[in-house]
């Protein structure tokens, strides 16, 4: 996520550039046109499965690794992200995802978003996301790798299932995020009207990990707001409104062109309050990431009980989301 002060930075006149070269390849060869008639499969009924956490953490030790063998981050530009966009891309090709990299200018270097449709078409379309670049002082494991990492194993998980949707679902990695959101908004500036319109939903899960951590929900769609906190209600964990959020994370470049967003959070650089630190364990008085955008976020950077609480949150809202 970056900083507060960044969310109007203009984007300058790299993306500009990419918005006219890179329109053709604007979204994945696999969404179907408006006019095409949607094709129906057949209604899920099951519930979400448990998403493993050790699964996840796993992720998060291999995107440590490519940091540590990059130059010690993830971050847009550097061979530490390309080589993060080839970890993801290689696990969701072999399990049957149909992908696409979608590449984009900023800051002078070439950038990449990684989508990915699951089989089956519809005229509606449900995508889940998350950035997976990091800014250059570290390795980024709970800013984004967290995010990231659990977007890929419900993605997984849907394959494992071997989940008939009745949308089409779609998952996303964004780069460049830490420089102004750049990757989503350019995949939302080159998506045209019509495909567009077919989005029913997108769900953002930007630091989900944090070591102090609070359980946070996006307020900006009541629908969607619901479906996670009742799923956090059902299990006795209270939820506060995501209002750190606004405009920091690449939901932002969906909800400024009218599609519904949703998403998870738990917290970055604030202070936890002594009623916060009551309500969910932790330290008062101490930021929810002591590690935020700093050095030392790395793999011993991460809450496991909260990772594995939001993991397998999104893996319901998938399921919920995805089914009529």
């Amino acid at each position: 996520m970056p900083p507060r002060s960044r969310r109007r930075k203009a984007l300058g006149t790299g993306l500009a550039a990419a918005l006219l070269t890179g329109a053709l390849a604007a979204f994945p060869a696999s969404a179907a046109p408006a006019s095409a008639p949607a094709i129906a499969p057949a209604a899920h009924t099951t519930a979400a499965p448990d998403i493993p956490v050790a699964n996840v953490r796993a992720h998060l030790d291999a995107l440590n690794s490519i940091a540590a063998a990059n130059g010690g981050n993830r971050a847009h530009g550097r061979p530490g992200y390309r080589a993060s966009v080839d970890y993801v891309k290689k696990r969701l090709d072999d399990a049957g995802f149909r992908t696409t990299v979608q590449t984009f200018t900023a800051n002078g270097a070439t950038g990449y978003n990684l989508i990915a449709d699951w089989p089956g078409a519809s005229d509606r379309v449900l995508m889940a996301g998350a950035h997976l670049d990091s800014v250059t002082r570290g390795a980024g494991i709970n800013d984004n790798a967290s995010g990231s990492a659990a977007v890929l194993e419900t993605a997984l998980a849907v394959s494992r299932e071997n989940l008939k949707p009745d949308k089409t679902l779609r998952f996303a990695w964004w780069g460049a995020e830490e420089l102004g959101l750049v990757g989503s908004r350019h995949y939302v500036n080159t998506l045209p009207r019509t495909e567009l319109n077919r989005v029913t939903g997108y769900l953002n899960f930007d630091m989900i990990g944090s070591i102090n951590a609070g359980y946070f929900v996006y307020n900006d769609n009541p629908a969607l707001e619901k479906v996670f906190t009742q799923w956090f209600a059902d299990r006795g964990v209270p939820t506060e409104p995501a209002t750190e959020t606004s405009g920091r994370s690449d939901h932002a470049s969906f909800q400024r062109v009218g599609v519904p967003v949703g998403g998870l959070f738990t917290g970055a650089g604030r202070t936890k309050t002594a009623a916060q630190a009551r309500k969910w364990g932790g330290q008062a008085g101490r930021s929810f990431d002591p590690c935020y955008h700093s050095a030392c976020d790395g793999t011993s950077n991460i809450n496991t009980t909260a990772l594995d609480r939001n993991s397998d949150a999104l893996a319901h809202a998938v399921w919920t989301l995805s089914a009529d």
